[in-house]
């Protein structure tokens, strides 16, 4: 490898790396070093398809329900495959003896390269080189090379590739394997081979269309089929280089249509040079790396994990016009059937709001795409305006699936689609902090503002007034811990629908002032009335909250008269270990929290709340957490950073940082945790780099742990570029922008008025102190 591709493999910050083959790990590896470019994903699986692999490739939308109980993401043929023989015997990591092993995913560029030495039962060596790459330059394209040398003789190879049909999406419960597709049509045609296939359901139509070349001595040879042999000198090296096209299309009659258009795709890319697809696609890697990446001065290990879980975030990014949104394990995996929840809005949003807004409006345009179907689940309520599914796919409507495992394992019957409605005002949250970012007024006037509006008009018709306590109260519904089922006034979903609420009121009465027609053809396209609107304003400050003198937040009715518990044992991880002697089916009885849950609310709303409000829930309520949830440790970690528990922000952080390249949740195989990939990066600058969005303005605080020296960063604010380069007491800002108005921005404790393209230094005016402590 060091000499075949070693150009591609010397970044060593940037590297993640199998040194040696573990049978065992073969499925978390094929998550870890996925690779993808947001219009298509596929699983790292070796490219011979070993046994146990399990094979993926996903394009970004394409969902299909037949012969399963919900919509799941379609696991469509794998075009990375390419099998060898000789006399026989399969050149496979599982079936052939494996002399040296070692697989590395090149973050920085968007690459995955593999060194193998096989042995054979004869005592023959091959050396087998491979590297590929899902392009990021032309999103339908994938790229595969391989070299293979006989080492100790002649010999003749027999080589098997093509697109492979055999794949099928993992089976969940009783429903066993299943294949969402069939093939409508295959066959070859101008040295290439085409596929043809249709989702069961038939609302997508797939076009591939694949070929290789091979390169011997010089010679460069365009192969006619797919299967056939060669014969091998002695330490004769022979390339095998594989281009392949996938295109999605609506499932109609236009067939060939469709092919033209893919091989015409496809054609332009099988003709050109390997070297400059490769460096085309590496152009477009370092394009986004000059925008995402951040560099934390101190200690190697974290830099590269941090760039893992920015780099899985950046391989499921896509701007379709709200064709797609992202699954809660990204394209790397089918756990939880590849479906939307508000893991998309509330923890990986953000990465993209502040390095590349354009994919933030697309998930907020997947959303607006489905308000029919969001209505649909209100009518059906008797409620009104629009209520989110707990987890959508590709329709918009419901499709949680009604039994799933358990934290103990055992099978369980799901009711969050009935109650944990608080994802509705997760999406008009993560759509005005959209709006505050990039003053996206174009936006707003054709999908936000309707959003809005219709989601304070689920939360007004879904609060009941009790005449007694004269309040609001929201009852029957799931909030983000959900050990608790079915409780009342849940703190986070009332104070977030409260919010909801308030935006929709101020929004409307804005715009009624500033754009009145706008108002008005929103008013008639919604049948919303100025007193509707005004209830909203009535309903807001009247719904039910509980803090008690010790300034707690309640989470729900009768939740501080649960069974005091906290946490007494935890792992080397930092995470609560449960009593064998508490059941998961009993943990409703107490006061035991899966997530962050009042917390979050706290986090989210962070400018409403005091500090010693702030210092009393999370001195409270981190004591009862048991991090039961990917979505837990980040969050945990930035509440803990504002508190000034800076061990414990660090060591959460940690768990949320190693959550997948470690696999702690010993489900890494399903796919890459897309809010703990998020989740982690607000940890790191909404915590540790301290930045945040306090009264519509962008502020920097920086609070880092002791061994971080330094942290370069950069954050789109309103269409300027910020560089910033940080430490405890020093803030080095600078505003790129083609504008010439200066911009308002807090720095420490203090708003401070900067000049575009100017360099800015501050010094903290009381420097923080160095205090000794361990991680």
């Amino acid at each position: 490898m060091k000499n075949f591709y070693s150009q591609y493999i010397d970044d060593d910050l940037w590297l993640i790396q199998e040194l040696e083959w573990a049978r065992p790990l073969q499925n978390i590896r094929e998550s870890q070093f996925a690779l993808g470019n947001g219009y298509f994903g596929a699983r790292g699986v070796l490219e011979e398809i070993p046994y146990d692999a399990m094979p993926g490739t996903y394009l970004a939308g394409v969902f299909d329900k037949m012969l399963s109980q919900v919509a799941e993401l379609v696991n469509l043929p794998n075009a990375f495959n390419f099998r060898f023989t000789v006399k026989g015997e399969k050149l496979d990591i599982v079936a052939m003896d494996v002399l040296k092993h070692k697989r590395i995913l090149n973050l920085k560029k968007g690459l995955l390269a593999r060194h193998t030495l096989y042995q054979n039962s004869k005592k023959s060596r091959f050396d087998y080189k491979s590297l590929r790459f899902a392009s990021m330059d032309n999103k339908n394209i994938g790229v595969m090379q391989i070299s293979i040398t006989p080492l100790d003789g002649p010999c003749e190879i027999d080589i098997n590739t093509g697109i492979d049909t055999s794949v099928s999406n993992v089976g969940v419960l009783t429903e066993g394997n299943k294949r969402h597709f069939r093939i409508k049509e295959l066959g070859q045609s101008q040295d290439a081979g085409y596929l043809a296939v249709e989702t069961l359901g038939k609302k997508h139509t797939i076009i591939y269309w694949s070929g290789f070349y091979y390169e011997t001595n010089g010679k460069k040879v365009f192969a006619r089929n797919n299967i056939f042999s060669l014969k091998l000198r002695k330490n004769q090296a022979i390339v095998f280089t594989k281009v392949f096209c996938i295109k999605r299309f609506p499932c109609d009659n236009n067939l060939s249509q469709y092919k033209k258009q893919t091989f015409k795709a496809f054609s332009g890319a099988f003709r050109a040079k390997f070297e400059d697809l490769i460096r085309n696609h590496i152009r477009a890697w370092k394009k986004l790396w000059e925008k995402a990446d951040i560099i934390i001065e101190g200690t190697a290990n974290l830099q590269q994990d941090l760039r893992f879980n920015i780099y899985h975030m950046l391989i499921c990014a896509n701007t379709d016009d709200g064709f797609s949104s992202i699954g809660a394990r990204t394209l790397s995996g089918e756990g939880y059937r590849g479906h939307i929840f508000w893991d998309t809005e509330i923890f990986l949003m953000p990465f993209y709001l502040f390095n590349f807004p354009e994919v933030a409006k697309n998930i907020l345009l997947y959303r607006y795409k489905r308000l029919h179907e969001a209505r649909q689940l209100t009518k059906k309520e008797d409620s009104r305006g629009v209520r989110f599914p707990w987890e959508s796919a590709g329709t918009g409507e419901e499709e949680t699936p009604e039994w799933a495992k358990d934290i103990d394992g055992s099978i369980i019957k799901i009711l969050t689609h009935k109650f944990e409605h608080h994802i509705t005002s997760d999406i008009s949250y993560a759509l005005y902090k959209y709006y505050v970012a990039t003053d996206d007024e174009k936006f707003m006037r054709d999908f936000g503002y309707e959003i809005i509006f219709e989601t304070a008009r689920f939360w007004a018709s879904r609060s009941d007034f009790n005449k007694k306590t004269k309040k609001y109260e929201i009852n029957q519904v799931i909030g983000p811990d959900e050990f608790h089922l079915n409780v009342n006034n849940n703190a986070y979903t009332n104070i977030m629908a409260k919010w909801n609420l308030i935006i929709a009121y101020k929004s409307f009465r804005k715009i009624k002032k500033d754009s009145p027609s706008l108002c008005l053809e929103l008013q008639r396209k919604l049948g919303l009335k100025d007193k509707e609107v005004k209830d909203w304003g009535k309903i807001a400050p009247l719904l039910s909250k509980n803090i008690n003198r010790d300034r707690i937040i309640e989470q729900f009715d009768g939740y501080f008269r649960l069974k005091k518990t906290s946490v007494s044992e935890t792992d080397e991880n930092g995470i609560p270990v449960i009593s064998p002697n508490l059941k998961s089916q009993h943990l409703d009885k107490t006061q035991f929290v899966k997530q962050a849950d009042t917390l979050m609310l706290i986090y989210l709303l962070s400018d409403v709340y005091s500090l010693k409000t702030k210092m009393a829930n999370y001195n409270f309520y981190i004591q009862r957490t048991l991090h039961k949830s990917s979505l837990s440790p980040s969050i945990h970690s930035i509440i803990a950073c504002i508190c000034s528990d800076l061990q414990r922000a660090y060591s959460l952080f940690n768990v949320s940082l190693r959550m997948d390249i470690s696999n702690l949740y010993g489900n890494t195989k399903e796919g890459i945790h897309g809010a703990s990939l998020g989740g982690t990066w607000q940890a790191v600058v909404f915590g540790f780099a301290g930045v945040s969005i306090t009264r519509e303005k962008l502020c920097v605080n920086p609070r880092m742990p002791r061994s971080w020296k330094k942290m370069v960063l950069s954050l789109l604010w309103k269409a300027d570029m910020l560089h910033l380069e940080l430490t405890n007491n020093t803030i080095v800002v600078k505003s790129v922008s083609r504008k010439k108005k200066r911009i308002e921005i807090g720095i420490f404790d203090k708003i401070t008025s900067i000049k575009p393209n100017k360099k800015y230094v501050f010094e903290r005016k009381k420097p923080i102190l160095v205090k000794e402590y361990h991680y």
